[in-house]
């Protein structure tokens, strides 16, 4: 099964599509999210189980996503369940593991305390509650109710503007992460990343059995962005916990520089959180959504990413679906390639001269595809950089890299057998270029290799060659 489009879908496996894997990579997932903030270890075998199944009954490799809970900073219980609470009251949080109340609340995190300073803001709830910090000490707030007239146990809580010093990963975290590389999963994300050395640490963990993700969802990430880039293989843009400490206003703003910054590197890039999220309990979405969709097509992000739509609604399919055809008609539209590379105007650098040339030399009418044998994926995650128009044929004999490959924008990838002898290049390429449909006779395919065949990062060939005419 090969793509008609070149932007990516993940799609997030829950209650509600556990048993319709291969269901939903036909309607078009390509990489599949497990979310570890929810389910047991059982749930996530059965899942991963069937991603792999699903792989075998499509005929194109699948990527498995782990997504890592990282720290929730939540508030404690309340005596009753609940509060009231009006805007000018006073309201006090502490450690005291008590049970709250309309006067006090419990946050059981000393490093929240450690992190307020006067006057600072306190989101509750996702942001519908607003405190404001009058007076604060090791162990409590002293606190103004700005907004927000309800609250209830274990709500979550955000400090904009302020780094908590707690660490990315948890003791659940590296409990799953090992559970995780077991099952072989191809992509790990961490979530909360505040710097680069929180990446630097799960990098460390992982030892390259899988690729490494950085979700960006704290404003304090932003201001280490190149070095969270410089150790990440990919970047998650997460609205939704973006969106409670940034203003509304500027969380479209951010996610253009986070695209543009990860086009520049060359490394893949999701769109994430409500991208069709009244499809959660509706069979289509809204107009809205429609064309926030589109725009971070228009955009060249690499990925959009649908949760609950997938995870726990009641159209998962349906979601996934409405993506596919919401990218297909945007990547058909005549000005699409003049909108998209108007985002990140290519620059030839010299590291990417080979690569370049080959974009170039595609842009002629008779090129049907590239063909990138690759052995660690770099080859081919070059090339999309450049976003031809052509699909792009990675051609590898690793599986893993074939997998974390279904990530990247118009790269089809497959397993071939590793190439020792350089005139066998044309041949394999131009052999399963037909057999995928992707070239057809009489056409050209661009080749791009590296010699000695086999040594990662070395692609120093640009050949042509011509499928056969009838």
């Amino acid at each position: 099964m090969i793509r008609a489009r070149r932007a990516r879908i993940v799609a997030t496996i829950g209650p509600a599509s556990r048993d319709k894997v291969a269901e939903l990579a036909w309607a078009g997932a390509d990489v599949f999210r497990v979310n570890f903030s929810h389910g047991s270890h059982i749930d996530h075998t059965r899942a991963i189980r069937a991603v792999r199944e699903a792989e075998k009954t499509v005929g194109r490799p699948l990527a498995v996503l782990a997504d890592l809970q990282g720290p929730k900073i939540r508030l404690g219980k309340f005596a009753e369940g609940s509060i009231k609470i009006a805007a000018g009251q006073k309201l006090r949080l502490d450690l005291d593991k008590a049970a709250g109340d309309a006067r006090r609340i419990g946050v059981p995190h000393p490093e929240v305390f450690a992190a307020l300073r006067d006057e600072a803001l306190v989101l509750l709830d996702d942001g519908k509650v607003r405190l404001r910090v009058i007076k604060h000490g090791r162990d409590f707030a002293e606190t103004v109710v700005e907004a927000g007239d309800h609250l209830s146990d274990h709500k979550g809580l955000n400090l904009p503007g302020l780094a908590i010093p707690i660490p990315a990963l948890t003791a659940k975290d590296r409990k799953d992460l090992v559970f995780a590389l077991n099952q072989g999963v191809d992509w790990v994300a961490l979530s909360f990343v505040q710097r680069g050395s929180d990446m630097a640490e799960l990098r460390k963990l992982v030892e390259g059995r899988a690729a490494v993700l950085a979700k960006i969802e704290k404003p304090s990430a932003l201001e280490c962005l190149d070095e969270i880039l410089d150790l990440s293989q990919a970047i998650m843009v997460a609205r939704g916990d973006l969106g409670v400490e940034l203003a509304p206003e500027d969380v479209p703003v951010v996610q253009k520089q986070l695209i543009r910054a990860c086009r520049t590197r060359g490394i893949p890039v999701i769109v994430a959180t409500q991208m069709l999220e009244s499809m959660t309990h509706s069979p289509t979405p809204t107009r809205a959504e429609a064309s926030d969709v589109a725009g971070a097509v228009y955009e060249g992000a690499d990925a959009m990413m649908l949760s609950a739509e997938s995870a726990a609604g009641d159209y998962p399919l349906e979601s996934v679906a409405m993506m596919d055809r919401i990218i297909t008609r945007v990547e058909n539209d005549s000005r699409w390639p003049e909108l998209m590379r108007a985002e990140y105007p290519v620059e030839d650098a010299d590291a990417d001269a080979l690569v370049a040339a080959a974009r170039r030399a595609a842009e002629a009418a008779s090129t049907a595809c590239l063909v990138a044998f690759t052995t660690t994926g770099q080859t081919a995650l070059r090339l999309s950089r450049e976003r031809p128009l052509q699909p792009i044929l990675a051609l590898t004999p690793n599986l893993g890299t074939a997998r974390r490959l279904a990530l990247t924008w118009g790269v089809e990838a497959r397993i071939a057998p590793e190439i020792l002898d350089p005139e066998e290049l044309a041949r394999v390429a131009v052999q399963q270029s037909v057999d995928l449909g992707l070239a057809p006779p009489g056409q050209r395919v661009l080749i791009l290799a590296g010699l000695p065949m086999g040594s990662p990062g070395a692609a120093n060939i640009l050949r042509l060659a011509h499928t056969p005419r009838r």
